[in-house]
């Protein structure tokens, strides 16, 4: 009976070494961070769509320095005029004048006085663009905290294979050791057994390893639209870099990220809309300046020896009564405006408590990665011994394995440290604006 438990028990680990290699993921192409970033930031349609924002603001913009030039009309045009004409005696005739009338003109008009309209249409114009331009960075560090959450993922998901290496070899290490002692005498049929379910589980963890790092490989590529698939490179696997934040320097900046920037900008639009519906109680005053011909004969002849006529006009009006119309434009932008102000209040307010709870979870992060560096080795050395002492019989099998749980445990917590690290590092870049 004990050899048959032992040839069933040695023929496990070639079984699931076959299955983990068929589930094996495919080569990936190694991707820096900022690569990664990079391209999503290009292709990501949040940023595209940013992007074009901003170049429809920047031509409000444009379209706003425009109505301060003139506008320019030109005109040319001809009549033919064929057929019967009556007289005032009412005899019927035929016409014998000159069948065509061309007319050739040039119109320049230009607003001297709007009740300041153009000038806070474009202080509006000049906040919208800031407005997009905000939210184009907003929109950049926004992909770009998606893809190193999932970049950092793929890391941990590869730390993870890592360890659940890891802990098939000390498995079958134990294994082997727990066959020997049975062969041996030394030990009973049940430390072989919890042998062959501990190999079973680590490969299960090794199976499961791998296909997280698939699937945080093909999110990645995703986010970046890569036509391959893209996976980390294995140098930012390390330890990250940890940095030293000047906390009020970093708070002042986060008080003018792009999420307060854009909020600023919206108010100072709604304030110029504001400015500019009370300027529609004030009068207007145009210049205009025109030039018309007529050229009568017997071709069409638009520019030949025309009679030109020439008027400059200038031209004050003043909306006395519109229905109540311009009173309903003054509530709606001061309302638009209280609520600009609210926004950004609560703009700062919420970036503070962002910087804040952020910051915290950095230092707390640090902090981790250290102790469980020392818990990672404190673990090692624990397994080591009770290793050792399991094969001189000083120790039971139990011993080792629960020396092997607190080693896979502090591994785990010591990748979930390094993943929160890097996780709040890329949430204090988005909320700043800018890399750290």
């Amino acid at each position: 009976m004990k050899r048959v438990l032992l040839a069933i028990a040695l023929a496990v680990p070639t079984v699931g070494a076959a299955q983990i290699m068929v589930t094996s993921t495919p080569d990936a192409r190694a991707i820096s961070l900022a690569e990664a970033v990079q391209l999503a930031q290009q292709n990501a349609p949040q940023t595209v769509q940013a992007r074009g924002a901003l170049r429809t603001t920047s031509a409000a913009t444009r379209a706003a320095w425009g109505a301060f030039t003139p506008t320019v009309t030109g005109t040319m045009g001809g009549t033919n005029t064929v057929g019967q004409v009556i007289s005032p005696n009412g005899v019927i005739g035929s016409y014998s004048g000159a069948p065509w009338n061309s007319t050739v003109g040039l119109t320049a008009t230009l607003p001297l006085f709007t009740g300041f309209s153009r000038l806070y249409q474009l202080r509006g114009a000049r906040a919208d663009e800031g407005t997009a331009d905000a939210n184009e960075l907003a929109a950049r560090y926004s992909v770009a905290f998606q893809v190193k959450q999932q970049y950092f993922a793929a890391l941990a998901a590869r730390e993870q294979m890592a360890a659940a290496r890891a802990q098939l070899e000390a498995a079958d290490q134990q294994f082997r050791a727990a066959a020997a002692r049975v062969q041996a005498g030394a030990a009973t049929k049940s430390d072989s057994l919890r042998s062959v379910i501990t190999v079973g589980n680590a490969k299960l963890a090794l199976l499961s390893a791998r296909n997280n790092v698939a699937n945080a490989n093909a999110a990645l590529t995703r986010l970046v639209q890569s036509s391959v698939p893209v996976t980390p490179i294995p140098a930012d696997t390390a330890d990250p870099v940890l940095v030293k934040l000047d906390s009020t320097a970093l708070l002042a900046l986060a008080e003018d990220g792009p999420a307060v920037r854009a909020a600023k900008a919206q108010l100072n639009s709604s304030q110029a809309a504001a400015k500019v519906a009370l300027g529609s109680y004030l009068p207007s005053l145009a210049l205009s300046y025109g030039t018309t011909g007529n050229n009568p004969q017997q071709s069409y002849a638009p520019v030949g020896s025309a009679a030109y006529q020439n008027v400059l006009r200038l031209q004050l009006s003043y909306t006395i009564l519109n229905g109540l119309t311009r009173e309903q434009g003054v509530v709606n932008t001061r309302v638009a405006e209280d609520n600009a102000s609210a926004q950004l209040r609560d703009a700062l307010f919420l970036s503070r408590a962002n910087f804040s709870q952020q910051l915290g979870l950095l230092r707390t992060a640090e902090q981790q990665i250290v102790i469980q560096h020392a818990s990672v080795a404190a673990a090692d050395e624990d397994l080591r011994v009770q290793t050792q002492r399991y094969t001189l019989g000083a120790s039971t099998l139990l011993d080792v394995l629960t020396s092997q749980t607190a080693l896979n445990q502090a591994r785990a917590a010591l990748i979930q440290a390094r993943f929160d690290y890097r996780s709040a590092k890329a949430q204090l870049e988005q909320l700043v604006g800018r890399d750290l």
